[in-house]
């Protein structure tokens, strides 16, 4: 989050999990878009009662991702994303 904070610009893409030790993904991911709003944002997950996948795409993250996942899945997910070029 600090780098993020520290230069936003910097970041093409954030691919975060839903389970991390200081805050949910999706907390995370409200953090960064209130900082930079068209940052696009992808979440993995192998369980979660928090988020659905379109609950997901009402907060602005482009996808939600389940796990596991293969390298394949993850490589064309982040293709779509960036090819979909909603953000500046």
């Amino acid at each position: 989050m600090e780098l993020f904070k520290d230069d936003p610009d910097r970041f093409d893409l954030v691919i975060s999990d839903m389970t991390m030790p200081n805050m949910p993904g999706d907390e995370f991911a409200r953090k960064l878009l209130m900082i930079r709003p068209d940052i696009p944002i992808i979440i993995c997950t192998g369980y979660s009662d928090r988020i659905r996948k379109d609950t997901a795409g009402r907060m602005g993250i482009r996808d939600l991702v389940m796990k596991p996942l293969s390298l394949e899945t993850l490589s064309q997910t982040v293709r779509r994303v960036l090819d979909a070029g909603n953000y500046t």
